[in-house]
């Protein structure tokens, strides 16, 4: 046996361990690459053009996976790299968790856009910093479980699978609380619309089911990881590379080609943001003064008097 052959076995001796329970598929490494830099490229301009940088985690989450995917070639050629496989390993781990954070920013500004902050379960100050906060808590934890694992023994390996279960189960609640919060919101709207959402220039219902789509997506994906991770080293779901690529690059890849059709750029514009404003008040501010010229008016018309 070679050293890198041993190094890449974690020295497991009689334990069956291995990186890769199979030689990684060339031609579907080589397919998503390509689909992650297409739909990553196509965000970078939709980013660039609407000026939307709360899509810069999302962007970034794209290019975690492009980058990913190549170290999935890289173990094709290379199954016992401990280098390719921890590039693959953590990168598409935690590209998911970039995408969230851009989908929880999205609520905080579509509540504002709507002026709709009275109708939210949480402060609207607080929606994109406690959702992010969370969010964070669940990258950093399956970053650092998948560092742990790239450290070369079995122990510090299973104690990594531990770490990021623990990140992909915080991942889960966090997505929990925010479709409920997300829901709620759509329904007390919906209910007693503001000016705002009553004009139609925001389709702000159109927005709340790309999130809940999106975010239902990233669900399915993070269960499956959990029950992947479950398993163990030997466990099915890991064991078939074709997993992998149904519940994980499949999902992540349409959440992308969701977002880049719907694209939610408009909530960031704060010209469009102010001239909403401006012509609700107007209108607000209109209708008062008609409301005022009638009560006036009144009195003086009883008299036979013209304004």
């Amino acid at each position: 046996m070679s050293e890198q052959h041993g190094a890449a076995d974690m020295d497991a001796g009689a334990i069956d361990f291995k990186l890769y329970r199979y030689t990684p598929s060339l031609p579907a490494a080589i397919v998503s690459v390509i689909v992650f830099a297409t739909l990553t490229a196509v965000h970078v301009w939709r980013l660039y053009r609407a000026r939307a940088f709360y899509f810069i985690a999302f962007t970034i989450g794209g290019v975690f996976q492009t980058i990913g995917y190549c170290g999935r070639i890289w173990g094709h050629f290379d199954k016992f790299s401990i280098g390719g496989f921890v590039i693959q390993a953590i990168l598409i781990l935690v590209a998911p968790a970039l995408y969230a954070a851009s989908i929880y920013m999205i609520l905080g500004r579509l509540i504002r856009t709507v002026h709709a902050q009275h109708h939210s379960l949480i402060p609207v100050r607080w929606v994109t910093r406690i959702f992010v906060t969370g969010d964070v808590l669940a990258f950093t934890l399956q970053a650092g479980g998948g560092g742990i694992q790239s450290a070369g023994t079995l122990d510090l390996f299973e104690m990594g699978e531990h770490i990021i279960v623990a990140g992909l189960f915080a991942q889960i609640a966090i997505f929990g609380f925010f479709v409920v919060t997300s829901i709620l919101f759509h329904h007390r709207l919906s209910r007693y619309p503001t000016v705002e959402a009553s004009r139609g220039t925001i389709p702000w219902r159109r927005d709340l089911w790309v999130l809940y789509v999106t975010s239902a997506i990233i669900l399915v994906r993070s269960i499956f990881r959990v029950i992947e991770y479950l398993q163990g080293n030997k466990g099915y779901l890991i064991s078939h590379e074709v997993y992998l690529y149904i519940f994980d690059a499949l999902l992540m890849a349409s959440v992308m080609l969701i977002f880049a059709i719907w694209y939610v750029g408009h909530l960031d514009s704060k010209r469009n943001y102010q001239d909403h404003w401006d012509n609700a008040s107007g209108h607000e501010m209109h209708a008062r003064d008609e409301n005022d010229s009638r009560d006036s008016a009144g009195p003086l018309r009883g008299k036979g008097l013209k304004k």
